[in-house]
């Protein structure tokens, strides 16, 4: 995994995605899941073009089951995004870089 994109879990979200100063990306995914392991490269790249401006998290789901339910996580990969400790989009499913690009850029 990329230095860029850092491995969070349900005892560190709060601190680490809700009081975050910056935007944040997190992948909630498991590595079982195979639309996970095909936006993960997506996910890697985003991370070291955007990483300055944004941090980029990933949450296994299966090792983190408190986050993915807090926030109603019915389907991964589902890559949400918060500004200011609030979720401020969300995307479900495997989509392209252009789609995930554009999410980013509305947040920051």
């Amino acid at each position: 995994m990329e230095e860029c994109l850092m491995e969070i879990g349900d005892a560190g979200f709060e601190h680490q995605v809700l009081r975050s100063e910056r935007p944040t990306m997190v992948d909630f995914w498991a590595p079982w899941c195979g639309p996970c392991r095909a936006i993960e490269p997506l996910v890697e790249e985003l991370a070291q073009k955007f990483g300055i401006r944004m941090t980029f998290a990933k949450c296994n789901v299966d090792d983190n089951p408190i986050t993915p339910a807090r926030y109603s996580i019915k389907a991964i990969p589902t890559l949400l995004f918060f500004k200011q400790g609030q979720l401020a989009d969300q995307i479900t499913g495997y989509t392209d870089k252009s789609k995930l690009e554009e999410a980013i850029l509305k947040i920051l």
